[in-house]
């Protein structure tokens, strides 16, 4: 379908929605966005991946959501309690959130939302037969789908099995969205591309792998300040061009409004090396920076209980600790991301999250001396008789870590840097199957504990996602710990705790923390800057060109 055509066909969508609106025959505004990755479903069961979190949150709610700055506030749950053993949450639903209309409710029109829609919706992610990629949000937390209890129409409870003071954080995950039985089980696994939820915008169009559309949802219950109904846009218009410089091409063309992070093929274009805009597209369009909840760094296995770990010279700390200290990140951003992050030299919790404080944990500075001594001291003096390491990545990341190949050589650490396919990468890690490879965790919802989670012994695979096999009784202990802890303040202090802790042990290389880089239009306005570089499209308006 070439590109007139599908305009014509969503330029025709919206006509026929708004054809009975007060609104009919004003101007149409069509928020144009492209998705370099192509989905796999619209079911937020499996919202596993940025791009699919982003198109859900179009579409769906859940029972509190985040602004911002990473606040948990309230979305359909219009307020809650919590018991004062920190077991039982019960949530009091608004009543005027409705359904999207779909030919399997009564009449075809979307019905009102009740409690009993969430405790469906939370009993799917735990359902074996369904398999969701969510299922971790409750597997851990609750017995069983008897946790979730609709007491009637408009309140609703979760009964936990032990305290879990991040609760309400990890309910903002789009996972935790609600979703209509009657629809979900009529279209069974085809309801990915049959979506119904509550969102600012409605399901209309797709065709994988080309285009997606989405409408208004003109009875959306979320207003402005002002009392206007949200949001403000008629219609998202998705492409999925893979390559990045087209799609920069498409956004100089002005035929997108909103692109995602610069390519290093085109960023020396766009940024120079301090991070400003170059001179050749000052004032073209908006810039957005900001931290983000997206650690980079280089994973290695310490479990020595596994065979590919026992030849490892990973498995000493000292030799982990070289590695930390042979890396000059400072360098590294500056020349390869154009000052579009913050160096690695703190915890694996990244700067942006609530309760994250500098000077109180401390990872590794850039000191190649040190770095040939703890080489030394581990018996490789200048890295003599020290077998050669495979560091594992991915073609997008080649360049950085080739940077770190280089920085390893020159205190004595010889590696073979392997090219892999992002999805060969994830399942030999998901495997215990390298000992040295790139990774990123970007946050889940707004709490270190999804951080430091990495490290607890309980989710080493295939259990959870430690996939460096750490294990630290006094790093559990603390974990464990932080589950009873309902003041803010004495929680994060924990979790400073244990991020020392385990930069101590060196599982892991920081890199980087991330940044967003955001471009818009310059006729784009009310757009959201959040840590989690979540895209909330129901605020922005379009003006004309």
């Amino acid at each position: 379908m070439n590109k007139l055509i599908t305009y014509c066909i969503l330029l025709l969508s919206i006509q026929l929605c708004a054809c009975h609106s007060d609104i009919s025959n004003q101007h149409k505004t069509v928020f144009n966005i492209n998705l370099e990755e192509g989905l796999t479903s619209l079911d937020p069961a499996f919202c596993r991946n940025h791009y699919t979190i982003w198109m859900d949150n179009q579409l769906y709610n859940g029972l509190v959501q985040i602004n911002d700055s990473l606040k948990t506030i309230p979305c359909i749950a219009k307020s809650w309690e919590t018991s004062a053993d920190g077991l039982l949450y019960t949530f009091h639903l608004r009543n005027d959130v409705y359904f999207h209309d779909d030919p399997h409710f009564t009449g075809g029109h979307g019905r009102l939302v009740v409690a009993s829609d969430f405790a469906y919706s939370f009993s799917r992610l735990i359902d074996p037969k369904v398999a969701s990629s969510g299922s971790w949000i409750f597997s851990d937390k609750v017995k069983d789908k008897s946790a979730f209890i609709a007491v009637n129409d408009s309140t609703f409870q979760i009964k936990l099995k032990q305290p879990f003071a991040p609760f309400l954080s990890l309910l903002t995950a789009q996972y935790c969205s609600v979703v209509p039985k009657e629809v979900v089980e009529f279209y069974g696994k085809d309801f990915r591309s049959h979506p119904v939820g509550t969102g600012p915008f409605r399901f209309k169009y797709w065709k994988e792998g080309e285009v997606l559309v989405f409408l208004k949802n003109e009875r959306y219950w979320e207003k402005d300040a002002k009392g206007n109904r949200l949001p403000y846009l008629d219609a998202i218009h998705s492409t999925f061009i893979a390559d990045k410089q087209t799609s920069f091409l498409e956004f100089v063309k002005k035929n997108i409004d909103f692109l995602n992070d610069i390519d290093g093929s085109y960023r020396d274009d766009i940024l120079t090396k301090s991070g400003r805009i170059t001179q050749k597209y000052k004032g073209k369009f908006i810039l957005n920076t900001a931290p983000y909840l997206n650690t980079i760094y280089i994973g290695m296995l310490v479990d020595t209980t596994l065979p590919i770990v026992k030849k490892s010279p990973l498995k000493i700390l000292k030799i982990r600790q070289a590695i930390n200290y042979a890396i000059d990140r400072e360098k590294m951003i500056k020349y390869l991301r154009n000052s579009m992050g913050t160096p690695g030299y703190g915890g694996f919790v990244p700067p942006g999250m609530p309760g994250f404080k500098s000077n109180e944990v401390h990872g590794y500075n850039y000191d190649p001396e040190k770095a040939r001594c703890l080489l030394r001291d581990a018996g490789f003096p200048n890295g003599k008789n020290m077998p050669e390491i495979t560091l594992a990545t991915t073609i997008g990341y080649r360049s950085l870590i080739e940077y770190v190949q280089g920085q390893l050589e020159r205190v004595g650490i010889k590696t073979n840097v392997e090219i892999t396919q992002g999805a060969s990468l994830r399942e030999l890690i998901s495997k215990n199957g390298i000992n040295f490879f790139y990774g990123s965790w970007i946050a889940d919802y707004p709490d270190a504990e999804n951080y430091l989670s990495v490290f607890y012994s309980k989710n080493k695979i295939p259990f959870g996602p430690n996939y460096t096999g750490f294990n630290n009784k006094k790093f559990d202990e603390l974990f464990e710990q932080t589950y009873q802890v309902k003041d803010d303040e004495k929680r994060f202090a924990i979790y400073h705790q244990m991020d020392n802790l385990m930069m101590q042990q060196s599982p892991v290389v920081v890199l980087y923390y991330d940044k967003i880089v955001n471009l818009y239009q310059n006729n784009i306005s009310g757009y959201s800057l959040n840590g989690q570089n979540l895209l909330v499209l129901k605020r922005v308006v379009k003006g004309r060109d």
